[in-house]
Formats: C-alpha cells, structure tokens, sequence
C-alpha cells in the first residue's frame, strides 16, 4: 500500500491519523470553544465493529477516502444499495480509531437545523416556572453534525445517510456549514450574561461546553454522504464535495468479501453461487447482501441435508425492487 495512505482499508486499527498532515490554508479552522474530547474507547464496539473490520475496501475507494482526508471535504458516495456505502463510513472510523460513527440519516422532512442542534423551548418554559431561569443548556442538544463541527484533536465520522433523499434546499443549505466548518447557536448567542453553557451532544450521555454560542471545529470532521443516485445534486454542491463511485464488485473481491464475513473455507465452496450471481447481475440490479444470504442458506440448508442451489438462487438473488424477476 502506498505510504501516502492514512486509511489503508485494512480494517485492523491503528494510529495513522496522528500522521496526516496539516490542512491546506483555505481549510484551516479555529476552535472557539473548549476542547471536546469524549471517551470514545479507541474504536467502535459491537455490531457495527464487526461490519467494519470485514469491509474489503478496493484501490480506488481507499485513495479516495485518503485524498477526502488530505484535503478536509466532505467526500460523497454513490452506488448500488448494498454496494458498502454505509459500511464505508464505519470502516474508516474503525480502522482510524475514531469512536462511534455519527449518523444522520436523512429523509425528505430532514432540516439542517436539526441536523446542528435541537432546542426544546416548551421543556424550558415549563422549568422555568416550577424553578426560575434555570440552566438553558439542560434544553439543548447538539445533532450530529452539530456534533461533529466541536473542536476534537481528531476528527469525527459524520455519515450522512442517503442525502438523494432530503429536500431539493437541503444540499444548498450545508454549503455555508462546509465551507465555515461552524455555526451559531441563536439561543445562547442572546444570553451574554453566560459566556460558556454545557450541552447535550449526540453521542448521549457526554455533554460539551460552547462558548458564546458558537460552535468551530479544529479538525474538519471526516463527512461521508452516501447516494443511491435518485436525484442530481447542484453543480455549486458538487464542487465542494470528493466524489466516489462505488463499481459492483468483481469476482475476485466477491470471493474476499463471503470469506470475510463467512470464511474462506465457505468461500470455495460457493464458487457456484458467486457465478450465478455475477450473471443475475449482468441483466438485473443485485446487492452483494444477496449473495452473502444465499451462501449464508446454502450452508444452512448443506447442514440439514436439504439443498437445492438453484432454487435457492431463484429465491435469494431477485432484482431489487421485484421478487418476480
């Protein structure tokens, strides 16, 4: 692997992001707050470790991930559902040991208000007259983006889940935030009496102190944006962003990816399975999860006797979008 490489898609943890190099000039940014430094126990735990550390990431996803960390942008991703855009983002912090990965997942009814912070004034109201002005920050709470934008010595993993999905405005709307690497809390801005506030913050149960309202990353967060490509994106947006296409896997990575995840042993044996897979998909949409389910109901079914693999091919690797087909 090239020493350039930060992120080398190995999926074994390690320390290189201590060697990436500082920010060019026009992406430099300047802490207004206090640092925010979370206990994010090395790297992500559970479930989503696991799905990590069996991504099988190829050359050109890896350069791509590196030259989006190199130059601080958000880097977007688009491809087949199932193809490992999701999965990209928690293999990077995984590998990275950059804690819980950051998720906003957007929908059509997604804000970029929400996204930075929620405000829950009706919650304060009510304090307010059962115990007088009160804490105003015990009413606020950093989204994920807001979230990832506070000053940490290492970047965090911001992944924004299918933005193809949000409102035509949304993609417009974070063009300032990219740009500024901060935003204002209006709130706490008016309160000049209350230089800094602790607030909530989306990783639960920590809480991080602003200072005079305002929110400033130090180190640009490491933004993933996945799109399955329903929607074209405004060119002003696009040019802020990397971008990565991610190709259906060959043949040859198909086989790295069920060994990873099922052994290699299991592997060899579905060499069937990945060729018909590979020919479904040469005339339908297919989900490399297909492939991995019907190996997985292979092995099942090889245990109890009862195998039929091609009509478990005709079950499991359908077109997306019709079982008929």
């Amino acid at each position: 692997m090239d020493e350039w490489h930060v992120y080398r898609g190995s999926g074994a943890p390690h320390d290189g992001i201590q060697s990436l190099p500082p920010p060019p000039p026009w992406r430099t940014f300047e802490a207004r707050s206090p640092f925010y430094e979370p206990d994010l126990a090395g790297t992500i735990q559970g479930p989503a470790a696991s799905r990590a550390d069996r991504y099988i990431a190829d050359r050109s996803t890896v350069e791509m991930v590196n030259t989006a960390l190199y130059l601080r942008r958000p880097l977007l991703v688009t491809g087949m559902p199932g193809s490992g855009k999701t999965a990209l983002a928690y293999a990077v912090a995984h590998e990275l040991k950059l804690g819980p990965v950051l998720r906003w997942p957007v929908t059509s009814r997604s804000t970029l208000a929400a996204a930075l912070y929620h405000y829950d004034a009706v919650g304060r109201l009510e304090g307010a007259q059962l115990e007088g002005a009160g804490n105003i920050g015990r009413y606020l709470r950093l989204g994920p983006l807001g979230t990832a934008l506070l000053p940490t010595r290492r970047p965090r993993v911001l992944l924004v889940d299918e933005l193809d999905k949000s409102d035509i405005d949304l993609p417009n709307d974070l063009l300032e935030i990219f740009e500024e690497g901060r935003f204002e809390i209006p709130e706490l801005v008016r309160l000049e009496e209350l230089a800094e506030v602790a607030v909530g913050t989306a990783d639960g149960a920590t809480v991080a102190t602003v200072r005079d309202g305002q929110v400033s990353c130090l180190a640009f967060p490491i933004v993933i944006m996945t799109s399955n490509g329903e929607r074209d994106f405004p060119p002003a947006f696009l040019r802020r962003c990397l971008r990565l296409e991610l190709s259906p896997p060959s043949h040859e990575r198909l086989n790295r990816i069920v060994a990873a995840h099922l052994g290699s042993a299991l592997a060899q044996e579905s060499e069937d399975l990945i060729t018909m897979f590979l020919s479904r998909r040469e005339v339908a949409d297919l989900s490399t999860d297909q492939l991995l389910n019907a190996v997985y109901m292979a092995a099942s079914l090889q245990v109890n006797g009862v195998l039929n693999r091609e009509q478990l091919a005709q079950s499991v690797l359908h077109r997306l979008g019709d079982p008929d087909l």
